[in-house]
């Protein structure tokens, strides 16, 4: 690469990593006194005396000593929870992962230059396929700006996941292989999977050191296309990914046994690939106002065209629409939030055109890989699609888009924008069932070497008696008022707490670790009835994230069977909003939700507009 002037002087995407802060440790009294204050709205008076109790018993006896143990810790880690995080959270968990780990979503395109049009997917595929190596490329060369929030330099290192990696089962826990290198660490895989109909093929996505140019890239899609078409199905191994994990693990290993040295390179391959491109034969028409059938179709469709253990699956429907699943272990989403809002940038401003040249160089075919297979892969394949589709077909998801207002409006009653949507959602929530729900939001903590996230909990005593003040006819609108400001205030500083590293529920987590890992029995403080009910343990009924102010939205399934997942992203003009729930829960109905979370925005800014608050 030519080092011009401009370029040695910009910041590199990685510059900043080895003088990244340490993952600071909370004190112990801090964490402790808001995990009570977090459960007070869960507890009837006599409970919360007893979890009072409990909590002060910890702090002075068996916690005191933890919490030394995880300064400890601490001392030697810049990240004293990475590696716990990534186990507990991603890599000991035995269910499947693809629907219930994974994130989907819907490419915004549509909003644009590629509304759903039949007979556009490989020429829509192979131009979004080359902006996306271009991102590649940049990470690779590290010409990506670092992200700062202000003037404070965030971690980049979860950018090193979005390509070449993969999760490969094990028995008891899984791993995640990661094969990307920069420029100055050596060379990097570079070759692409597409899969299509049951079948998997592989070409190099650069030839003589030039990624493949659009018409280049669509020559090769066309081949896949035309070896598929009028066809019978392939064996569908990659079924096997959205199986529970030891299962899959298992057969694997037999997969591998039957022919070592052909099917191991085959998932070799397969790991190592920048990303799959998933070429699938469904139609789900979507608007800009309503996404529902995309996101499902991206987080519950055919099984046997995603390897749902890869970092990216770039989704590429009949009708020109787009979407993506991705492994959520390696990464979180902000990450391919980031490269798909590039995606939209670039296609926007090209009109989804290539204007560069139309040569087709004369690169290598696509190469089919299949495996070599016996009655009993065709029996754990039969196994994997009955299995999955049972749970797809559970899932109700809906993406909606309410355009009665957006940030614009609401910053101008000078409240947060994301506050806004977290209080409207909990006051829903609550018309439907007549009861607080245990919340998570997400947290990032990338200000930290290695951060991830740290979990906020906004349904605080604050949100709970500003709802009932909402509900109760009898009160007043300055009594509403006056508790909503309280509710407002109380939210934004845990939410910057939290992204300061002074969140508790990963400081728990690290207690209930080290606990675990010395062999010592369960604190009672986390056997507390009090703990789950309040969502501690992975329990929260309303599981939610702000996926940013950009026009890209995912979606994820609930926590727990009977919850919700709810995402959104706020727009200057509106808030799209994407519900998940399961059908086999009668008490959840996502359409309800966001019925109701309409209304409540709605009652929220009369609320503000009656006065300033």
């Amino acid at each position: 690469m030519d080092n011009h002037p401009s370029e040695s002087l910009a910041e590199r995407t990685f510059q900043y990593q080895s003088s990244m802060p340490s993952l600071p440790v909370p004190s112990l009294e801090m964490s402790l006194s808001k995990y009570l204050n977090a459960v007070r709205p869960f507890a009837r008076e006599d409970e919360f005396k007893a979890t009072v109790d409990i909590v002060r018993t910890f702090q002075e006896g068996v916690g005191k000593e933890l919490h030394h143990k995880l300064l400890q810790r601490a001392e030697t880690k810049k990240n004293w929870l990475e590696e716990w995080w990534l186990d507990a959270a991603y890599l000991e968990v035995r269910i499947p992962s693809q629907l219930n780990v994974n994130f989907g979503g819907p490419a915004p395109y549509l909003e644009h230059c590629w509304p759903p049009e039949e007979g556009t997917q490989l020429q829509r595929a192979s131009i979004s396929t080359w902006h996306t190596l271009q991102y590649w490329d940049l990470i690779r060369t590290e010409r990506l700006p670092p992200q700062k929030s202000g003037n404070t330099v965030l971690d980049m290192d979860q950018f090193r996941m979005l390509f070449n990696t993969c999760k490969v089962p094990g028995v008891k826990k899984d791993t995640i292989r990661n094969y990307f290198k920069t420029e100055r660490e050596g060379p990097c895989p570079s070759h692409l999977i597409v899969i299509c109909r049951g079948r998997i093929f592989t070409f190099d996505a650069v030839c003589d050191g030039q990624i493949l140019t659009p018409p280049e890239l669509l020559r090769q899609l066309i081949y896949v296309k035309q070896c598929c078409e009028g066809e019978p199905e392939g064996d569908g191994v990659a079924a096997l990914t959205s199986e529970e994990r030891t299962r899959w693990a298992l057969a694997r290993e037999h997969l591998i046994s039957i022919d070592p040295q052909h099917n191991g390179t085959i998932l070799e391959t397969i790991q190592s690939s920048l990303f799959v491109v998933s070429l699938d034969e469904t139609t789900p028409y979507s608007t800009p106002d309503n996404y529902t059938s995309l996101t499902t179709e991206a987080l519950t469709g055919n099984p046997t065209i995603r390897w749902g253990d890869k970092s990216y699956n770039a989704l590429s429907f009949a009708d020109g629409t787009l979407g993506s699943t991705c492994d959520h272990a390696p990464y979180d989403a902000m990450v391919l939030v980031s490269m798909c809002w590039y995606l939209d940038q670039q296609i926007k401003d090209t009109e989804g055109k290539w204007r560069g040249s139309d040569t087709v160089r004369p690169v290598p075919r696509p190469e089919e890989m299949v495996f070599t297979v016996d009655e009993k892969v065709h029996s754990d394949i039969r196994h994997a699609k009955r299995q999955y589709y049972e749970s797809a077909q559970d899932m109700q998801i809906v993406c909606y888009a309410f355009t009665a207002f957006g940030k614009a409006a609401i910053k101008q009653k000078k409240l947060h924008p994301d506050t806004f949507v977290q209080l409207a959602m909990q006051l829903a929530y609550q018309k439907m069932h007549k009861r607080p729900g245990s919340c998570y939001e997400t947290a990032m903590t990338r200000k930290f070497y290695h951060g991830r996230t740290e979990t906020m909990r906004p349904c605080t005593q604050e949100a709970v008696n500003w709802c009932k003040a909402m509900m109760d006819n009898t009160c007043d609108v300055d009594a509403r008022r006056k508790a909503m400001r309280l509710a407002f205030i109380k939210h934004n500083k845990l939410m910057a707490e939290a992204q300061e590293g002074k969140g508790f529920d990963r400081h728990l987590l690290g207690l209930y670790l080290i606990a675990k890992e010395e062999g010592q029995p369960t604190p009672e403080l986390f056997l507390d009835p009090l703990y789950a009910k309040s969502g501690g343990g992975g329990n929260f009924v309303l599981s939610s994230s702000l996926v940013g102010y950009t026009t890209v939205l995912g979606a994820v399934a609930p926590m727990v069977h009977r919850g919700y997942g709810f995402f959104y992203r706020i727009r200057d003009d509106r808030i799209v909003v994407s519900i998940s729930a399961w059908k086999s829960c009668r008490e959840t109905d996502a359409a309800s939700l966001f019925n109701n979370f309409c209304s409540s925005l709605h009652e929220m800014f009369h609320l503000a507009t009656t006065s300033q608050l």
